[in-house]
């Protein structure tokens, strides 16, 4: 596929923006290409300044649940717009999110608005830090809670790709009270725990880690997590940013896994895939945040009308609409199913990690399981895999490391098409 004005649109953006990119997911560094500037999208499709049209995988890493531009959600910007962008005030449809979400999700019984994931974790640390009256935090290597100063250690997503362990212009002193466990090892939490008596606040961790590739939790794992916290005295802070209002259904993974934290954060999905974020859990932790308690967190975009319409629109369908769930659910067993069986009949190896909507290619050998058997992918033939893709009109994150995304919008026939393009590449690489 021709790429002209995308590369001279690269070429003018390295003059101006660090990279050429405004996040380093978007960058095709790890590839060896010119990012491709994407101009429209509707349902299962996104099209560049040159005009092609790809299948879109990564759906604005996540929240295009309904596929893009989805007629309601667009009808209910459109309306929210006409009463204007922004107030800084309160407004009733913030009401109207947060009592949709209390009263659909058990483990939230009062939540607060923010702008990003980033945001929505770091605020729901500081809460479990000033509800416990402890310090510490304990996060697991390769999963990515944001780009905040105490999570950028061992982190995954784009740090990952750019084989950056930790971030450059963060203090020694805001990583001090990090510290980190091995994903799926309750032993290695349970040292921490133990070497660190009374003084970590919470355990924050992906319930599914979504930004090391795909890697699903172990039975037991987020269940001794609970206990491990009950035990210690510390706060269970499951980062939903990518599960929530995805996997499962629509209690995400804390429904899907029955494992109750006792906070939670959520990102872009509850804003129809505008930047929106929200930390919410029990009562009594979420009343230490200012104006009621002393914890203090503010914004004057948080819980901006024109998002909250595009979200509440988006996550009613969802919860009138449960059969999408069960749909989506339909089409990972096809895709990702498909793609293991393809792999593994022309022998190449190559472990496909996947829950319902969500899955990843790991071009190595399996089982991926953490963060240390991630990074021993084969990055180069991943490359190889996503360049043909792309040529033949698929759009998939350019990192090894990344989820692919379905959505209600993927037909059957998209996903046999991209099975049969799979199974030509492989044809391909064999002569």
């Amino acid at each position: 596929m021709k790429a002209k004005k995308s590369e001279e649109l690269f070429q003018e953006a390295v003059e101006y923006i660090p990279g050429g990119v405004n996040s380093p997911v978007r960058a095709y560094k790890a590839v060896g290409m010119t990012p491709r500037f994407i101009h429209e999208a509707a349902g299962p499709y996104v099209f560049d300044e040159d005009g092609n049209q790809y299948i879109d995988y990564i759906g604005s890493w996540g929240p295009m649940i309904l596929g893009h531009n989805h007629p309601e959600v667009q009808e209910a910007v459109v309306r929210a717009c006409a009463n204007g962008l922004s107030f800084g005030a309160d407004t009733k449809i913030e009401v109207e999110m947060a009592k949709l979400i209390c009263e659909s999700v058990p483990s939230i019984e009062m939540i607060r608005m923010v702008n990003s994931g980033t945001e929505a974790v770091m605020s729901a640390v500081r809460a479990a830090r000033g509800f416990t009256g402890r310090s510490k935090i304990i996060k697991f290597e390769g999963c990515y809670h944001g780009h905040s100063d105490c999570m950028l250690v061992k982190a995954g997503s784009g740090v990952m790709t750019a084989g950056i362990p930790d971030s450059a212009g963060v203090p020694a002193g805001c990583t001090m009270d990090t510290l980190t466990a091995i994903y799926n090892d309750l032993s290695s939490v349970e040292q921490l725990l133990d070497a660190n008596p009374e003084q970590v606040a919470a355990i924050v961790v992906e319930p599914l880690a979504a930004n090391m590739g795909v890697v699903l939790p172990e039975d037991g794992f987020l269940s001794g997590l609970r206990a491990l916290c009950d035990r210690h005295g510390a706060l269970l802070i499951f980062d939903e940013v990518i599960t929530g209002f995805r996997l499962g259904g629509f209690t995400g993974a804390a429904g899907k896994f029955q494992v109750c934290p006792d906070l939670t954060t959520y990102g872009k999905i509850i804003g129809g895939g505008m930047p929106v974020g929200a930390y919410g859990g029990r009562k009594e932790v979420m009343e230490m945040v200012s104006p009621v308690g002393p914890v203090y967190q503010a914004g004057t975009l948080s819980g901006n009308p024109v998002a909250m319409a595009a979200g509440i629109t988006q996550l009613t369908i969802l919860k009138d609409h449960p059969e999408i769930y069960t749909g989506l659910a339909e089409k990972g067993e096809k895709l990702f199913g498909g793609m293991k069986k393809i792999f593994e009949q022309y022998e190449v190896p190559c472990t496909v990690n996947y829950l319902d909507s969500l899955g990843c290619v790991f071009f190595q050998e399996g089982p991926v399981r953490n963060y240390a058997q991630a990074k021993k992918s084969d990055t180069a033939a991943f490359a190889k895999y996503f360049a043909w893709m792309l040529e033949h009109g698929y759009h998939l994150a350019s990192s090894q490391f990344e989820a692919i995304f379905l959505s209600d919008a993927h037909t059957d026939q998209i996903l046999t098409d991209t099975l049969t393009c799979l199974e030509d590449y492989l044809k391909m690489v064999r002569r």
